[in-house]
């Protein structure tokens, strides 16, 4: 069976303010996760941006969608990606996600943020304007 690309949800994710604002204008190019994520090659993740870390399952609140994002290199991370990846401390154990490309969305809109990754309706970025970051 073969499976239409364009009708399989786009996923995105949510992360915590201020550092979705420094992906989405291209400050921040490492992200620092407990876990690695599944997605495809070149896959597109909508950011949204909250207000609070999101720590159970089913946990969701209204963010901010502010970019559009591709992965690169997963690999764990390193003391020297502090910098690259805006955080303020190095612990071992977690995994750096190379953010590959970045397109900034110019007219934020509210959207649900929920723990890791989840499916949104792409529909919903219609009327967003894009600028290619990265």
């Amino acid at each position: 069976m073969l499976i239409n690309i364009d009708e399989i949800p786009m996923k995105a994710l949510s992360i915590v303010r201020p550092a979705g604002t420094r992906i989405a204008n291209g400050l921040k190019t490492l992200e620092i996760r407990r876990w690695k994520p599944d997605v495809r090659t070149g896959e597109e993740i909508l950011l949204v941006e909250n207000e609070h870390f999101l720590t159970t399952d089913g946990q969701g609140e209204v963010g901010t969608a502010v970019a559009i994002i591709t992965l690169g290199d997963i690999r764990e991370f390193r003391q020297e990606d502090i910098l690259e990846a805006c955080a303020s401390y190095y612990e071992a154990g977690w995994f750096a996600w190379e953010i590959k490309t970045i397109k900034k969305i110019e007219n934020p809109f509210p959207i649900r943020a929920e723990r890791k990754f989840y499916e949104i309706d792409d529909s919903v970025l219609n009327s967003a304007r894009l600028i290619r970051v990265r």
